[in-house]
């Protein structure tokens, strides 16, 4: 295992945000050519989402990448976030042990996705769960044996998600994709030409036999007393109740940019959702700052591996002396990232939200803001200023993807911090750091 590091810890020649396979890529490839590498993510555990424990348990694929970076004498900060970015390439950070700041030469951001989960009448009911959330649960050991669960939304998170609710005893009611058979038709012809996501497909499609499949099938509403009972869907002019303990929900993933946006780097569309503008070597617009992963595009965790290799052998090249990066890796990536644009064009958001979305609609749920207070505003500030929409807990991270979704609004200017922190790791940003240690004999 590699050695766990505290918020102590005050430089590295890389640093690396996020466990995921992006940034485990990144750190390994880097640390392998002598860069000294801390590697930190918020989660208790390295893994990312792809890759998340199962009740404590790593993946394989993490424990063996963990092995060989703790030969590699990788620092890691797990628990540990980024609060903001600080002056002359610092972090200010948060982690068990306090807050601190944390100097680096090269930063690789691997921050990963989120789930997209669209407002909609009786999201907020408990019951309700993003898929990729539901999902999470289950592997951190939530009792999801014998439940009725409905999956639905848009995309593949909702394949491997009921596979994962499955395997984990749940009794699926069905697997709603809103695209109609013909948009599904051409994502199966997409996967046919590519033989190892096809595979896998093949592997998730055993583990579903038998699960009502409703091609077209969108959701209307989710309703009960209190909590979740039944979710009415709609195709056409039908409409169809089932009846259910659970709703599974996404729309896609939103690339988790934030901090890329706080540390000044361009930001452009990408698979369909903002991401971080990256070249072919995962450099970003602000120099030192590399992005690899979901965040600089939402193209799945192989390709996420690759970015990370990448980025990790320019650092190494960059602070090391290492080779060249090898041609067969970006000859891969642009495979995985043509596949990426396939799935973005099958699953894109669905035009029709607006009409979607009913007077008492919660779309903030944090402060309780409903669409008859957000439909005639000007823009996400004004919206903002109004009713608070996007001032609660998830500071705007679910309310302004409905929004942006709906009415096309750009986003608002990102500011710091970057989630919810204690006040005393704010004010940690505002002492002046230790002065550096002298190993120099006083004069005489």
């Amino acid at each position: 295992m590699p050695e766990q590091d505290t918020v102590a810890v005050r430089q590295a020649g890389l640093v690396v945000v996020g466990a995921g396979p992006a940034g485990l890529a990144a750190a390994e490839a880097a640390a392998r050519a002598g860069v000294d590498v801390l590697l930190l993510d918020a989660a208790p555990a390295p893994g990312g989402q792809v890759w998340r424990a199962r009740q404590g348990v790593p993946e394989p694929a993490v424990a063996r990448t963990l092995a060989r970076l703790g030969d590699t004498g990788v620092r890691v900060l797990a628990g540990t976030r980024v609060v903001m970015p600080l002056p002359g390439r610092t972090l200010l950070i948060d982690g068990p042990d306090g807050a601190g700041r944390l100097n680096w030469q090269r930063l690789v951001l691997a921050t990963g996705a989120r789930e997209r989960l669209l407002a909609f009448p009786g999201w907020t009911l408990p019951g309700v769960f993003g898929a990729g959330g539901l999902q999470a649960l289950a592997k951190g050991g939530w009792p999801i044996a014998g439940r009725r669960v409905l999956v639905a939304g848009s995309g593949p998170l909702l394949l491997a998600a009921a596979a994962t609710l499955r395997r984990d005893g749940a009794r699926l009611a069905g697997l709603a994709q809103e695209p109609g058979p013909l948009a599904l038709a051409g994502f199966a012809a997409a996967l046919a030409a590519r033989p190892r996501q096809g595979a896998q497909a093949l592997r998730l499609g055993a583990t579903l036999a038998g699960v009502p499949w409703l091609a077209g099938w969108r959701i209307v509403a989710a309703e009960g007393a209190g909590r979740l009972e039944r979710v009415v869907l709609a195709r056409g002019g039908r409409t169809r109740t089932i009846a259910c303990d659970a709703l599974a929900a996404s729309w896609g993933l939103v690339p988790q940019a934030e901090l890329g946006e706080a540390l000044g780097c361009a930001l452009a569309p990408r698979f369909g959702a903002p991401a971080i503008v990256v070249d072919a070597a995962q450099r970003s617009s602000v120099p030192g700052v590399f992005a690899a992963g979901e965040c600089a595009g939402v193209a799945g965790a192989r390709a996420a591996r690759l970015q990370g290799e990448i980025a990790g052998r320019i650092v190494a090249a960059e602070l090391a002396g290492a080779g060249p990066v090898p041609a067969r890796l970006a000859r891969a990536l642009a495979r995985e990232q043509a596949f990426a644009a396939a799935v973005a064009r099958a699953f894109a958001p669905p035009a029709d939200w607006r009409a979607r979305l009913r007077d008492d609609t919660l779309v903030c749920r944090c402060e309780d803001v409903p669409w008859s207070a957000l439909r005639d505003q000007a823009d996400l500030r004004a919206a903002k200023l109004a009713t608070r929409c996007g001032m609660g807990h998830c500071q705007g991270r679910l309310c302004h993807d409905t929004l942006a979704t709906v009415m096309h609004w750009p986003r608002l200017p990102l500011r710091p911090p970057l989630a919810p922190t204690p006040l005393g790791s704010l004010l940690a940003a505002l002492d002046d750091p230790p002065p550096p240690v002298s190993t120099e004999e006083p004069a005489p």
